[in-house]
């Protein structure tokens, strides 16, 4: 069964506020939009560099 993780990080207010305001602009969650730029940096990183080859095993 493929699980999904999660992440807590601490950001301040002010970014919040903002990535708040930026997620509800485009329609998302701020979740959704943090997996949207999440997304975004790998498919650039991949762009760049190959892709990123993972062992079979799930972490």
């Amino acid at each position: 069964m493929k699980r999904e993780k999660h992440i807590g990080f601490r950001i301040d207010n002010e970014l919040h506020r903002k990535m708040v305001y930026i997620a509800e602009y485009e329609g998302r969650s701020l979740t959704w939009q943090m997996v949207h730029l999440m997304q975004d940096c790998v498919r650039r990183f991949e762009k760049e560099h190959g892709p990123i080859g993972l062992p079979d095993q799930e972490q």
